[in-house]
């Protein structure tokens, strides 16, 4: 590889809500985003989201994609869970130097930048992830079915299983659940609503559910309460003791520090950067090492 191969990269980050591009010129970053991209709930959708930001990214700056196409690439996506999906988008993309990861590393590194410290990343979908002595571990991110717990889709599930408790006479309604059957048309509505659901439409409740719990919705504040517990048990697994950084990152994940234990409340630090950011880094040391 060149020089100019190796000054300027190219780096993507995509979940279940958004795909984000972005080019390093040398310079400065030129960015775009398209829809979701996670390619264990929808290759193909996911690989096309990519296909259009390049396309789109190439445009913005007068290129064209066959001259991305010679650029060091880092892709960090949902839905990357092992080798063979890996090599599935490699095969797909139209990139000759390229690293495939899950999406998780660009986010761990877009937050804590060079420190030590945790995140807990919660936006549609959901993981944990520590940088101890350089090191990177990481736990959860099983998807909608078997885990995320704490993501916004978790939280979206939750507030509608509690709404349905709440009409069997379980739970105590609440302005929360009352809403929610109002939007959907009682709880017949909920069912149907919730057996064709994706993720990124349970998702799409959160925000209902964090202002209602914000006021001080009985209902809204247990479920905050349950998804802060589960981040309480998971940091410690994962190498967090106190006065180490933690970082609450993705689109729900700051609205849960008011719930946490006082001892990790006191350790919240703001992120250094966004995915993409780490994307970006991560693609500049790709480069870097390819160069060698």
């Amino acid at each position: 590889m060149t020089e100019s191969l190796h000054t300027r990269v190219i780096a993507i980050d995509g979940g279940g809500t958004r795909c984000r591009l972005a080019l390093w010129t040398g310079r400065d970053v030129v960015s775009v985003e398209t829809g979701s991209a996670n390619v264990s709930t929808d290759f193909d959708g996911g690989v096309r989201q990519i296909i259009e930001g390049v396309g789109t990214l190439a445009a913005k700056v007068g290129e064209s994609v066959d001259a991305f196409s010679t650029l060091p690439a880092f892709v960090g996506l949902a839905g990357v869970t092992g080798p063979e999906i890996a090599d599935r988008l490699r095969q797909a993309l139209p990139f000759a130097h390229l690293r495939i990861e899950d999406d998780r590393p660009a986010a761990l590194r877009g937050a804590l930048g060079d420190r030590d410290g945790v995140i807990a990343h919660c936006g549609t979908g959901s993981f944990f992830g520590s940088r101890i002595a350089g090191a990177m571990r990481f736990s959860g991110g099983w998807g909608p079915v078997l885990g995320d717990e704490a993501s916004a889709q978790w939280i979206g599930r939750a507030a509608l299983k509690v709404t349905l408790r709440a009409v069997d006479g379980r739970l105590k309604p609440s302005g929360l659940s009352q809403m929610l059957l109002d939007r959907f048309g009682g709880a017949a509505g909920i069912v149907r609503f919730g057996g064709t659901a994706r993720p990124s439409e349970f998702g799409a409740l959160a925000p209902h559910v964090t202002e209602h719990a914000a006021a001080g919705d009985a209902l809204g504040c247990r479920i905050m309460g349950d998804a802060a517990s589960d981040i309480a048990q998971s940091l410690p697994a994962i190498g967090w003791v106190p006065g180490m950084t933690i970082c609450l990152t993705g689109g729900i994940g700051p609205h849960f520090e008011p719930y946490l234990p006082a001892a990790m409340q006191a350790d919240v630090s703001a992120s250094v950067g966004e995915p993409l950011a780490g994307a970006l880094s991560l693609a500049k040391d790709f480069a870097m090492e390819a160069a060698r």
